[in-house]
C-alpha cells in the first residue's frame, strides 16, 4: 500500500471511481495540486479542472468541475458535484456552451460575470478532453 493510496470519487448519481492511485492531479480554488500517498491530511474545495489519476503506469483523465476533496494519509475521497469521463462528454454541447458563455460575457451589462466565466471554463475543460 506504500506506493498507492485508496481513491473514491463520488458523484450525486453514482460512485464515479473507486480504486488505487499512485498520484493525483486536480485543481482547487487555491490552485493546481498534486498528491502522493502519505500526504498530510487536508480538505479543499475543487475548482473546474482536469482530474488526472495515475494508476499502474497509466493516467486516466476526467472533467472534475466542482466539489470537495478530503485527503488522508492513505485515502482520498472526492465528493464531486460534476465529474465526467471523456467518452461521456458531448463535444457539440460543450462547444455550444462555450459560444453561449462568450456571448454572455461580451454582453456585459445585466450578466452575472462570475457565473458566465465559470460556464466558459467548464465548457473549455470539457472540450479539452474530447480532442
Amino acid at each position: 500500500m506504500a506506493d498507492n493510496m485508496k481513491l473514491k470519487v463520488v458523484a450525486p448519481e453514482r460512485i464515479f471511481y473507486e480504486g488505487e492511485a499512485s498520484f493525483l492531479e486536480f485543481t482547487t480554488t487555491e490552485g493546481d495540486m498534486g498528491i502522493y500517498p502519505n500526504h498530510i491530511p487536508l480538505t479543499a474545495i475543487i475548482a473546474p479542472g482536469v482530474l488526472r489519476i495515475h494508476e499502474n503506469g497509466q493516467v486516466k483523465e476526467a472533467a472534475l468541475l466542482s466539489g470537495f476533496i478530503q485527503i488522508l494519509q492513505e485515502e482520498v475521497t472526492i465528493l464531486a458535484e460534476s465529474v465526467e469521463w471523456p467518452d461521456e462528454i458531448d463535444a457539440n454541447r460543450a462547444k455550444e456552451a462555450e459560444i453561449r458563455a462568450k456571448r454572455r460575457i461580451e454582453e456585459g451589462s445585466g450578466v452575472d460575470m462570475n457565473r458566465a466565466e465559470l460556464a466558459l471554463k467548464r465548457a473549455l475543460i470539457r472540450q479539452s478532453l474530447t480532442r
